[in-house]
């Protein structure tokens, strides 16, 4: 007797907060975001485990960047993240539950300087 496929999609597992990490930073490298900082929030904060901070150029790329990350998140099976500031795109904020990312224009990046209130006690990990 043939055995018959399962009908039924597979459930993609829900990715850890590291395999989320990675995910986010190879698509933000994808998108060319700029001066990329990774904090490590686990033990410093009940909120996520990770900070990620990162730049676009102008408020299209800011917008796309993030677009970008949200798509996969969702392809990777994860959670629908909460998105905030996309119609600006100023500042956009992308809550994955274990990584929360913070994609700004430089000039608001510097204004805000997020990375020196959260880590100010280590030197910040810096991609490109």
């Amino acid at each position: 007797m043939p055995v018959s496929a399962d009908p039924a999609p597979a459930l993609k597992a829900r990715p850890d907060a590291d395999e989320t990490l990675s995910l986010i930073l190879s698509r933000l490298d994808d998108m060319k975001a700029e001066e990329t900082v990774t904090i490590d929030l686990r033990g410093k904060s009940s909120i996520t485990d990770y900070m990620i901070v990162t730049s676009g150029r102008a408020n299209r790329h800011v917008g796309a960047i993030a677009e970008n990350v949200a798509k996969g998140l969702k392809e990777s099976g994860a959670p629908a993240p909460h998105i905030e500031g996309l119609p600006n795109c100023d500042w956009v904020l992308i809550d994955s539950g274990d990584v929360i990312v913070h994609v700004f224009r430089p000039e608001v990046r510097e204004f805000y300087n997020l990375e020196k209130m959260w880590d100010s006690d280590k030197p910040v990990k810096r991609a490109r």
